[in-house]
C-alpha cells in the first residue's frame, strides 16, 4: 500500500509538471517580446502605398515593412512569426501604451510631444513636406506658385494648412477623405498639387498605375524624422538600434529605397544616423 501511495503521489506530481510546462511553451510562443518568443506583433500602415500597404491577396509591402522584417529578423524572428497590425496615425501611442504591439514602424514621425508616451528607436528615414504635380506641369517651381492653386491634402491633415499659412496664403485649399481622393484630382485636373510627406507622395507616384504621371516638387517644407516606436522605457529600443545601423551598413536600408521609391525619382536624404534627429 505505501509503493501505491507513493507512485501515486509521483504520477499526480508528473501531470502536474507537465501542464505548467505546457502553459510555459505556449505563452512564450506568443510573448512576441523579441527575445525567444516565436510570434511577434508590428504596427504599420495598411494604405500607404510604397511605405506600409495591405494588397487584395492578403500580403505586405513597402518601405516601412521591409525595415520591420529586418528588425524583426534581427530580433529572432522570421517573416512568417510576424503578426501586422493596423497602425493607424491617431492609434499609435495607444497601440504601444496597451501593449498590443511590439513596436511600430508607420511613417512614425519624432517629435517631442509623442517622446513623453513612448520611446523611438532610430531615425531610419529623414523625410520632408513636399508637394505632388502632375508631369507635365511647369507652372509650380517655388511654393509661392500655390499661391491661387487648388491644393489637396486629406481631412484633418496640417500640411495644407502649413503651406497656407507660412508660404502661399491664397492657395485656395481641398480636403479630401484619402491621399488616393487626391491624387485621383490630380490627374484629372481637378486640383494642382498634393501635400503631404515626400516618401509618401513617392511611394504614390511610384504605384505601376501611376508611373510617369507626377513629379514631386522637391521643396522640403519641414523635417520628418521617421522613427520605429516602442512601449516607454522598453529595452527593445536599444536592441532595434542595433538592427538599424546593420540594415544601412549591409546595404539593405539603400536597396529598400529603391525598390520602393525608385519609379517616383525620390532624391531622398542619406540614411540618418542613430539618434541623430534633424528639427
Amino acid at each position: 500500500m505505501k509503493m501505491l501511495k507513493v507512485t501515486a503521489a509521483a504520477a499526480t506530481a508528473l501531470a502536474l509538471s507537465l501542464t505548467a510546462t505546457a502553459c510555459g511553451s505556449g505563452d512564450g510562443d506568443e510573448s512576441g517580446s523579441g527575445s525567444g518568443g516565436n510570434k511577434i506583433t508590428v504596427g504599420i500602415k495598411f494604405d500607404q502605398p510604397g511605405l506600409g500597404l495591405q494588397t487584395p491577396d492578403g500580403k505586405y509591402t513597402g518601405f516601412d515593412v521591409d525595415v520591420a522584417t529586418y528588425v524583426a529578423r534581427e530580433l529572432g524572428h522570421e517573416p512568417g512569426d510576424i503578426e501586422w497590425k493596423e497602425a493607424k496615425s491617431a492609434d499609435r501611442e495607444t497601440l504601444l501604451e496597451r501593449g498590443d504591439v511590439d513596436f511600430i514602424a508607420a511613417t512614425y514621425s519624432i517629435n517631442e510631444e509623442r517622446e513623453k508616451k513612448v520611446d523611438f528607436a532610430g531615425p531610419y528615414l529623414l523625410a520632408h513636406q513636399d508637394i505632388l504635380v502632375r508631369a507635365d506641369d511647369n507652372s509650380i517651381k517655388k511654393p509661392e506658385d500655390l499661391n491661387n492653386k487648388k491644393l489637396c491634402s486629406v481631412s484633418g491633415s496640417t500640411s495644407a494648412q502649413n503651406v497656407k499659412t507660412k508660404l502661399a496664403p491664397r492657395a485656395q485649399l481641398q480636403e479630401y477623405g484619402g491621399y488616393s481622393e487626391c491624387l485621383t484630382g490630380l490627374e484629372n485636373r481637378v486640383i494642382d498639387a498634393l501635400t503631404t510627406d515626400d516618401s509618401i507622395l513617392a511611394g504614390y507616384a511610384s504605384q505601376k498605375e501611376h508611373q510617369g504621371k507626377f513629379k514631386l516638387g522637391g521643396f522640403k517644407l519641414s523635417n520628418e524624422n521617421y522613427g520605429i516606436g516602442v512601449q516607454k522605457g522598453s529595452e527593445l529600443k536599444e536592441r532595434i538600434n542595433t538592427a538599424l545601423e546593420k540594415m544601412v551598413s549591409d546595404g539593405s536600408w539603400e536597396e529598400y529605397v529603391k525598390k520602393n521609391f525608385g519609379p517616383a525619382n525620390y532624391k531622398n536624404e542619406p540614411a540618418p544616423e542613430i539618434g541623430n534627429i534633424v528639427r
